[in-house]
């Protein structure tokens, strides 16, 4: 079996743009993502500016060895009486699925991300029904499947039924 590459996450930097137009611009990777598919560089650096780098914590999930973007992680605190919860999302390049990597990613940043926002003791992602490949990675990273929410979220137009699934801080 091939051994899974060596990752880290960091911020996004405009330079990632080329890379990121890799990833965020293939239809299969952003299928079950809120966002269309990126086009061109000028869309990849438009979003790296406006969404990746103003976000509260988004991650480039980026190889050891080169340090380029193969994907994205990020954490998003709820405010006000949701300041103990944050939501989780997650892309991976096509290239690298089945590999290991979304669930080191995500291992990774809800360790990062309960250091950061120490308010936060959840961690919670909503996945459609059909993406069966999101669900394995957040059973594989410790995440427990809570239920179905019906009709819950809009995808590329569509309303969809989502499964939620949590992360819960231990000592709190």
């Amino acid at each position: 079996m091939e051994e899974s590459p060596k990752i880290f996450l960091r911020p996004f930097n405009l330079s990632d743009a080329g890379d990121v137009l890799k990833w965020a611009g293939d239809d299969d990777v952003t299928r079950y993502l809120r966002w269309d598919s990126i086009k061109t560089v000028e869309e990849a650096q438009q979003h790296i500016l406006q969404k990746a780098i103003p976000h509260p914590w988004r991650r480039s999930i980026s190889l050891l060895d080169d340090g380029r973007s193969i994907g994205c992680v990020s954490v998003r605190p709820d405010s006000g009486d949701g300041m103990c919860r944050a939501n989780l999302g997650y892309a991976v390049a096509k290239e690298f699925w089945g590999r290991g990597i979304a669930t080191a990613a995500v291992r990774m940043a809800v360790e990062e991300a309960l250091e950061v926002f120490p308010t936060v003791v959840r961690i919670q992602a909503v996945v459609e029904v059909e993406n069966k490949a999101s669900q394995k990675v957040l059973e594989k990273a410790g995440f427990q499947k809570e239920g179905l929410l019906k009709k819950y979220g809009l995808c590329k137009g569509v309303v969809r039924d989502m499964f939620l699934y949590s992360f819960v801080k231990d000592d709190c």
